[in-house]
């Protein structure tokens, strides 16, 4: 897959173009805050523009590999919220403690799903 492939194929599954920002793709302006694809020094650069600064996330030798990565950055979708149960309910209901110690809970695994993400390349179908 190449820059051009990949813009088609956000498109196709609905990304909106505010959300990233690819060298010679159509649409609309670059976002203030994204994703961005970027070709230096002869390698291929995924990041994030946050806040006025470019982070870069990602570092890949081939074009094709960057646009696979940052295509499944992009399109996927977490796991539902798992469901309370009654006693779970209740326990929050009346432990504020619970609820904070829950919330940091969620958030860990949510960060470090993030970073096992981040550190893992896609599998890439052919290319």
């Amino acid at each position: 897959m190449d820059r051009h492939e990949l813009c088609e194929a956000l498109r196709a599954a609905g990304v909106p173009d505010a959300h990233y920002e690819i060298p010679d793709c159509p649409g609309g302006r670059p976002p203030h805050e994204g994703y961005y694809l970027a070709q230096c020094e002869g390698e291929w650069v995924v990041g994030v523009h946050e806040r006025g600064r470019r982070e870069v996330l990602k570092t890949f030798a081939d074009e094709s590999r960057a646009c696979a990565w940052l295509y499944e950055r992009l399109t996927y979708e977490s796991p539902p919220p798992s469901r309370l149960t009654a006693a779970e309910v209740d326990e929050l209901l009346h432990d504020g403690e619970g609820i904070e110690r829950r919330a940091q809970e969620q958030l860990e695994r949510a960060l470090a799903e993030s970073r096992r993400r981040t550190r893992h390349d896609p599998p890439t179908a052919g290319h």
